[in-house]
């Protein structure tokens, strides 16, 4: 059975300031990332990864940054970057800004999946996009043990696609930084091994 390990990057300035991100702005891991990137690695260092995949934004491959300078292969794929929030990408955490993500999500909850910011995209966009990465994965036997590293709400996207569920169950993917989500490939077929596992946060202390 193939096995792919799908993580969240780690924390952000922005993130800890509940500002969304999103596909257009290319922030760097702040402390806590840093130390949530380190605390991965020296869990899962000794796997044994075939190959890394990161999305085209910097967050992620500084997430996974010591497995890449330990020479294992590593490619970018922007399907894997996060959903667009369009013109509230980078805005303040306000109550305007938050009574708009609330209507966005409950259209996405009832079904409306191609909704979207103006100058984002929807939900329907990403899932998409994500097709080409699930090919790879699917396509590549070569690749026993894989390491991907993404962003949440893509990677609740990408965990409906690959399990084939409708996108009104991406709630059902809870997250935070660099948490796990463990799936394998087998007749072509993806399960879930481990479920939002953060055991490797255990020990951190977040200041």
């Amino acid at each position: 059975m193939k096995q792919i390990y799908i993580i969240r990057h780690g924390e952000t300035e922005l993130n800890r300031q509940g500002i969304v991100q999103g596909r257009g702005i290319n922030a760097d891991l702040n402390d806590l990332g840093r130390a949530q990137a380190e605390a991965f690695y020296q869990t899962y260092k000794d796997v044994g990864f075939d190959k890394i995949y990161t999305s085209a934004l910097k967050r992620t491959w500084q997430t996974v940054q010591k497995f890449i300078d330990s020479e294992l292969p590593w490619e970018r794929l922007s399907g894997l970057d996060e959903l667009a929030w369009g013109v509230w990408e980078g805005k303040p955490n306000t109550e305007e800004a938050r009574e708009a993500f609330r209507t966005m999500l409950q259209c996405w909850q009832e079904g409306n999946y191609t909704a979207h910011f103006e100058g984002g995209e929807s939900v329907q966009d990403v899932y998409e996009r994500l097709k080409q990465p699930m090919e790879v994965l699917m396509t590549r036997p070569e690749e026993q043990k894989v390491l991907l590293c993404m962003h949440g709400r893509a990677m609740r996207v990408f965990l409906c696609l690959l399990l084939g569920k409708p996108l009104s169950e991406m709630t059902e993917f809870p997250h935070q930084n660099t948490v796990l989500y463990k799936m394998g490939f087998e007749d072509g077929k993806f399960t879930v091994l481990e479920f939002n596992s953060a055991v490797h946060l255990d020990g951190l202390v977040i200041g």
